[in-house]
């Protein structure tokens, strides 16, 4: 599998995955799916061990690129219990023996149940790379972030799943669902990274923390 090393962050169904090089570590980010689903792959740069983060769809191509650029496949995660973001999760699992991971309260409505499951504050070391998980309920119950710094205490990198996207928390239920979302989004993102927090939203281009901070009060004077 080819893949792009010039990172834009801008990915389709069916074009090259691209990647991105840290301190510490490597991004790849891949387009599958009609729902343009977003698959991340990061490898520890030191171990070579890593983590995906949404088995999504296509798992025919996300094993492709495990098999080719990170055999040492440590954990699976899913960032939250909708069907397009873990179609694959079963064939990916099954053919890479990784151990799986999701939050309790959405561990029940996936394919494969979790052998870890994750809560709110917990740390998953992968490598060198310690990955922080932000429990941000509202798009479901149990969706979760995952975020990490830059070795030597660089730009902080986080995976949002559907609960931030540029322009917007991800889509909520009812008002209480949404208050409940953007209450966690601004306390446990806006409030604790920098603006130069880069954000990689389970679909579509990724964004920063400066770049949507502005907007905050727009979004929640909308409601949505």
């Amino acid at each position: 599998m080819v893949i792009d090393d010039s990172y834009t962050g801008h990915v389709s169904p069916g074009s090259a995955p691209q990647r991105r090089t840290v301190p510490g570590a490597t991004i790849t980010k891949m387009s599958v799916g009609p729902m343009d689903n977003n698959v991340y792959l990061i490898v520890c740069s030191a171990t070579g061990k890593s983590i995906l983060v949404d088995a999504a769809n296509e798992a025919q191509r996300v094993n492709q690129l495990i098999d080719e650029h990170a055999p040492s496949l440590e954990l699976i995660v899913t960032t939250h219990q909708h069907g397009d973001h873990w179609l694959a999760l079963a064939d990916v699992a099954a053919a890479t023996k990784a151990p799986t991971a999701a939050h309790s309260l959405d561990a029940g409505a996936l394919p494969v149940r979790p052998d870890r499951l994750l809560e709110d504050g917990d740390s998953l070391d992968i490598g060198n790379v310690t990955f922080a998980v932000i429990h941000l309920a509202g798009h479901t119950p149990g969706s979760v972030a995952l975020a990490f710094a830059e070795k030597g205490g660089g730009r902080t990198h986080l995976f949002t799943g559907d609960s931030l996207f540029p322009g917007g928390v991800g889509k909520t239920a009812d008002a209480d669902a949404f208050t409940s979302l953007l209450s966690d989004v601004e306390a446990k993102l806006f409030d604790r990274f920098g603006d130069d927090t880069i954000v990689y939203p389970g679909h579509g281009k990724d964004t920063t923390l400066g770049v949507e901070r502005p907007q905050l009060a727009e979004w929640q004077a909308r409601g949505w």
